[in-house]
């Protein structure tokens, strides 16, 4: 055989080699990504979190952080989003990287003096609001701002919408720009502690009224 010929055979070999093995990776990895299955995302502890520690806004924010992982690896109950976890305690120390579980989350116990911003009566409630603007430029929009949830109807055949005061002095847990983004005229999500039938108003509200407005309570 000939130095031509050699070289054409090894040359050969080589890419059928190469071959071989992209073939054996990609295999490999098909069946690594199907064993694993698909992803979702859960909530874990960014830092540790301290048994009956009530998670208020400041510590979702800086305590918790969402990961996307295998479903496989997913215990029950995980909690998908950090805000599942306002106004609740863990049961145990949480260290990080552990799963946020719903079984392991309890609401305040009557008596505790951990400062729960809900009470025992609320929960959050996230609505769409407008008149924001201020809050947001003043930076006012963080936990303990009470606030006036403005309804306005829309117009009627006999004339001009109705508004009124649908819940005064709610506490406001969080707020920030809505789904139109941040700007004059634009919408805000705002958070609120309210009671079940403070959010039912709301949420009715929502479906039939022109525009709801957060003002700062006087």
């Amino acid at each position: 055989m000939s130095r031509r010929a050699r070289a054409l055979a090894f040359l050969g070999l080589a890419l059928l080699t190469a071959a071989v093995a992209a073939g054996v990776a990609d295999s490999y990895g098909s069946r690594l990504a199907s064993g694993y299955g698909p992803l979702r995302r859960v909530v874990v502890a960014a830092k540790s979190l301290r048994a009956e520690g009530v998670l208020g806004p400041a510590e979702i924010s800086a305590g918790l952080e969402v990961r996307r992982v295998p479903v496989r690896f997913v215990p029950a109950g995980a909690l998908r989003d950090p805000r599942e976890a306002l106004g609740l305690a863990p049961t145990a120390t949480l260290e990080p990287g552990a799963y946020l579980v719903a079984s392991q989350l309890r609401a305040r116990r009557p008596g505790s003096r951990s400062s729960d911003p809900l009470g025992p009566s609320r929960r959050p409630v996230e609505i769409t609001v407008s008149g924001a603007e201020p809050l947001l430029a003043a930076g006012a929009a963080g936990a303990g701002t009470r606030v006036d949830v403005v309804v306005t109807t829309e117009p009627s055949g006999s004339g001009l919408g109705h508004t009124y005061v649908a819940v005064a002095g709610a506490l406001l847990l969080a707020l920030g720009p809505g789904a139109d983004g941040p700007g004059p005229g634009g919408t805000a999500a705002a958070t609120l502690a309210l009671t079940k039938r403070q959010a039912l108003r709301l949420i009715a509200a929502e479906s039939f009224a022109r525009k709801l407005t957060l003002l700062p309570e006087a």
